[in-house]
This record gives C-alpha cells, sequence and structure tokens, in this order.
C-alpha cells in the first residue's frame, strides 16, 4: 500500500462521515503529523472525484465559495476494501 493510498482511506473515511472541504482535510491530516500542502491535496481530491470515489458541489461558507466533496458509493466500497487491507496489515505487523 502507497503513501498516497493511506491518504485516499484517510479522506474517505471522513468523506463518508460528513461532506469536506479541502481545507479540513489539510488541519485534519496536520492533526495526525502530517503536512499536506494545497498543491498535493488538492490533484488528490479531484483525482478522486475523476475516479468517482467523491463527487463535489459548490457552497458559500463564511461568504467565501468553497468545494465540499461528499463520497459515492465506488467510494464506499473502495474504503471498505481498503479497511480489510488495513487490518490484514495490522494483523501481520502486530503478530507476536
Amino acid at each position: 500500500m502507497k503513501y498516497r493510498d493511506f491518504l485516499t482511506l484517510h479522506v474517505l473515511h471522513h468523506a463518508e462521515r460528513e461532506p469536506i472541504t479541502g481545507s479540513f482535510m489539510m488541519e485534519e491530516l496536520k492533526r495526525h503529523g502530517y503536512h499536506i500542502s494545497p498543491g498535493t491535496i488538492y490533484p488528490l481530491l479531484h483525482g478522486m472525484e475523476e475516479s468517482r470515489l467523491l463527487k463535489s458541489r459548490w457552497e458559500v461558507r463564511d461568504g467565501r465559495r468553497v468545494r465540499v466533496y461528499e463520497i459515492t458509493p465506488e467510494g464506499k466500497k473502495a474504503l471498505e476494501e481498503g479497511r480489510e487491507r488495513v487490518r490484514e496489515l495490522c494483523r501481520e505487523l502486530l503478530e507476536e
């Protein structure tokens, strides 16, 4: 599993809970010790939308226009598959 795959799973995890924005995801990832720039997160989100894992719409928040992303049925399927792979990896890594 690649680093980008983990970012994708993290985005899908949050998008499953509620609609997200790029700035929210940058802050969320920063909270976990990842310093992701706009030049990384927005291409990732756009690519996920092109892959039909996310869908987006424009909203006005605090007088600013922002793009809001939501998970799609394909995204939910990818998230569940990713969760299973992470479970398998963790079982193997933490096996004593």
